[in-house]
């Protein structure tokens, strides 16, 4: 038997044997935008799931709500998502049932940082934001790394075309790319205004991404409860 070896893939090929490369990880696609301010929170995703070329399915929610405060958004290998999403869960109904509270929104976004680091030899292929209102009843964004990092934001995108999201929230909403004399670094807006840039932010991300499209399911977070919108995007 000849076997010879192969210096750039530093592998053994041996005649009339195949090899099969264990594949864990698939990303599904989706995107996710999320924006907070004095009383709200709004996070947005779409519905599409697909694989490659293959949509899989148009109306597949990516928004998880777990509290009337608190909603996660997670996009990514679908799998994953369900696994840490159902483990969520029952972490929040745990602890509801040990202090007979409702989990705080910080609290959640402590624990969900903590679930992904405790898989970090073997993590969860997700986007994860999560987002809400705090205890003085202002929004908040936290967004992660695949192995739990946490970051609080005012803002955030992610997902298949949050490089193309999060430049429009850049401009939009944290004023980076404007004259300085003639704009603050940071101005204040409204509900309303803050779902308009989302949608238009989705609407410019469907033309150029693949992965990103049908429709954006809209949670929209205040103390009277959680909104739902809808958005229709292009179907191709």
């Amino acid at each position: 038997m000849d076997i010879s070896y192969n210096n750039q893939s530093s592998k053994i090929q041996i005649p009339d044997v195949k090899r099969y490369d264990f594949q864990p990880y698939e990303s599904n696609g989706g995107s996710i935008v999320a924006v907070a301010g004095d009383g709200f929170a709004v996070i947005a995703a779409d519905t599409r799931l697909s694989s490659d070329y293959t949509i899989h399915t148009r109306n597949q929610n990516k928004l998880f709500p777990l509290t009337t405060e608190t909603v996660l958004g997670s996009t990514g290998c679908w799998s994953d998502t369900l696994a840490l999403t159902s483990l969520v869960q029952i972490r929040m109904k745990m602890y509801e049932q040990e202090h007979m509270k409702i989990m705080p929104t910080e609290a959640a976004a402590h624990m969900l940082s903590i679930l992904m680091y405790n898989r970090r030899f073997f993590p969860y292929y997700v986007s994860n934001i999560l987002v809400g209102l705090d205890i003085e009843s202002k929004g908040v964004v936290y967004s992660y790394d695949p192995i739990g990092h946490c970051e609080k934001s005012m803002y955030k995108a992610s997902g298949s075309a949050g490089s193309l999201l999060q430049p429009v929230l850049d401009s939009q909403l944290g004023m980076k790319n404007t004259v300085p004399q003639k704009c603050s670094p940071f101005v204040e807006f409204n509900k309303e205004r803050a779902v308009r840039i989302v949608s238009d932010a989705f609407i410019s991300a469907a033309e150029r991404d693949i992965y990103t499209g049908d429709t954006v399911a809209i949670d929209i977070i205040t103390q009277d409860g959680c909104e739902v919108r809808e958005l229709q995007l292009r179907k191709d």
